[in-house]
């Protein structure tokens, strides 16, 4: 492969001498692939096949109030929640996203957008809710700027 290199090189440099210095730089970086330690491929994958392989990526279908559940569920497992399984399967969460709702004040009827994420920030204090664009690590749609060790990470998808 590095012969191949080379001569595609050579060929676009008439000027090449046999004492001319040729220095050639080889980098190899390996795929991280978490901390599951199964080394399943999730590039190019869609999210909805990602959700079953990958333990760290739960995918919330609330019919309503979806951002409460995502903060909540989120919440439970970097909090170590002994609910937090029921919670992703959606079991026994109603009860503490209507709670948390009514508690904040916070009306998600026509969906939850930085205002309310700006409150929920305010409410979880002890947490940084951070939550992308996309599976991109650069598409950052709100971060809450909060010092903290424990964050919340959401992404948004369509």
């Amino acid at each position: 492969m590095i012969w191949s290199v080379f001569e595609k090189v050579a060929q676009s440099n008439a000027r090449v001498n046999a004492l001319d210095t040729l220095v050639m730089t080889v980098r190899s970086a390996k795929m991280p692939i978490g901390h599951g330690g199964n080394g399943i491929a999730t590039k190019g994958r869609p999210l909805d096949n990602m959700v079953h392989l990958k333990r760290s990526i739960v995918q919330v279908k609330a019919e309503s109030n979806c951002l409460a559940h995502a903060l909540l569920i989120a919440k439970a497992k970097v909090g170590g929640d002994p609910n937090y399984n029921s919670y992703r399967r959606g079991y026994k969460i109603r009860p503490v996203v209507d709670r948390l709702l009514e508690t904040t004040g916070i009306d998600l009827s026509g969906g939850g957008g930085v205002p309310e994420l700006m409150r929920f920030q305010e409410h979880f204090k002890e947490y940084r809710i951070v939550v992308f664009g996309g599976l991109n690590c650069e598409d950052i749609y709100f971060d809450g700027q909060v010092e903290s060790e424990k964050r919340i990470n959401l992404c948004m998808t369509t």
